[in-house]
């Protein structure tokens, strides 16, 4: 169904080449940033009060570019595999079925790489949840469910670009990006259900998926006219939507929902404690961040921002608000203490509403449980 392989290669072709630095630069960076996710682990646990007791097993592994797409790829296979049998035994089972699943791999496989080349160039660093181990990229120690461990990925030359294209202070900003993926890095070892929930509501997700080929095509193309604006027809206006949010059934927009204030809670937290332990250990983290929010709300040239809407990298950068937000909001209420009872059950979590409003899931965890 998919060709990894040809994923990989198409990306690497395809790939941006990163700022020019000399070898002994790339060395001091690598070793720099491995300083500082190191450091990170004691600021952030301190910080948020998680995980003082635990372990870190998970490697910090400082990649390229092609190297964040090799990573990629090996957690798209162990996440999608499931669902990818599914397919292919559907597939199989029809007249001609081998001989098109041959061709849609290598289709697939190419369009895989082009989206990874585009993403290559714009992610910082990656706490990869589901990351499966690899010649040249080992994961964490196997879970209780016989998965591999997470691993956390910090792209040096994507960091050193946006470090030179602000104009800020090379060092801080380097610990500045370690300290949010730092921050995942221990919301997922310090809360051992939570890989599991996220992965059993990305599994019930993907099950939702009508597989067969007709009517996914039929969904990529209504979803291609709404974006592109040429559906008249429609009452609903799905232009600023994505294509992920468009192609899915009732089910899966309901398990789209938790997700949504799942990943919301998780890139609010980050960010929310990356800018609580700045101000000690970041000398110019004011700079940084304002220099950073103006870089996140001006993007790029218009076809970037079209990519970003149809990929629904938009919505991303909106869970980074909402979340953050929520955090604040809570933690002013209730306190550090208190807000970490978030992390109490999958029950505790926030809804998609409660992201909105702080004061229902206060009401709802804290009240509830002092009457």
């Amino acid at each position: 169904m998919v060709d990894w392989n040809l994923a990989v290669a198409t990306a690497t072709r395809l790939v941006r080449p990163g700022p020019e630095v000399s070898r002994d630069e790339a060395r001091a960076i690598v070793a720099e940033l491995r300083r500082h996710a190191k450091a990170s682990e004691e600021h952030v646990r301190g910080f948020t009060r998680m995980g003082e007791d635990v372990v870190h097993d998970t490697p910090v592994l400082v990649v390229d570019r092609p190297g964040w797409v090799r990573a990629n790829v090996a957690g798209f296979r162990e996440i999608l595999k499931p669902l990818l049998d599914k397919m292919q035994e559907r597939r199989g089972s029809s007249p001609g079925g081998a001989v098109l699943g041959a061709v849609g791999g290598k289709v697939t496989g190419v369009e895989l790489g082009m989206l990874l080349s585009f993403l290559s160039s714009r992610v910082l660093g990656q706490y990869e949840t589901f990351a499966p181990a690899t010649r040249d990229l080992p994961a964490g120690s196997a879970t209780a469910s016989g998965s591999g461990g997470g691993r956390l990925l910090l792209v040096a030359p994507n960091i050193v670009h946006v470090e030179r294209e602000l104009d800020v202070q090379p060092h801080d900003f380097r610990l500045w990006v370690c300290l949010h993926e730092e921050t995942h890095r221990t919301q997922f070892t310090a809360v051992p259900w939570l890989r599991d929930h996220l992965e059993g509501e990305i599994q019930s997700f993907l099950g939702e998926t009508e597989v067969d080929p007709m009517t996914v095509l039929e969904r990529i193309r209504e979803a291609a006219q709404s974006l592109s604006g040429s559906r008249p027809d429609t009452e609903e206006d799905d232009g600023g939507r994505s294509l992920v949010e468009i192609v899915q059934t009732p089910a899966q927009r309901e398990i789209l929902g938790r997700l949504t204030a799942v990943m919301s809670l998780l890139e609010g937290h980050a960010d929310f404690v990356m800018d609580g332990v700045g101000p000690a250990v970041v000398p110019s983290v004011a700079e940084i961040r304002e220099k950073f929010q103006q870089r996140r709300a001006k993007g790029a040239s218009r076809l970037d921002l079209a990519l970003r809407k149809l990929l629904g990298l938009d919505a991303k950068l909106r869970q980074y608000r909402d979340g953050e937000r929520f955090v604040r909001a809570v933690v002013d209420e209730v306190g550090m203490d208190g807000f970490n009872r978030v992390w109490t059950s999958p029950n505790t979590l926030p809804t998609k509403a409660e992201i909105a409003k702080p004061a229902d899931w206060v009401a709802r965890v804290h009240r509830k449980s002092e009457s």
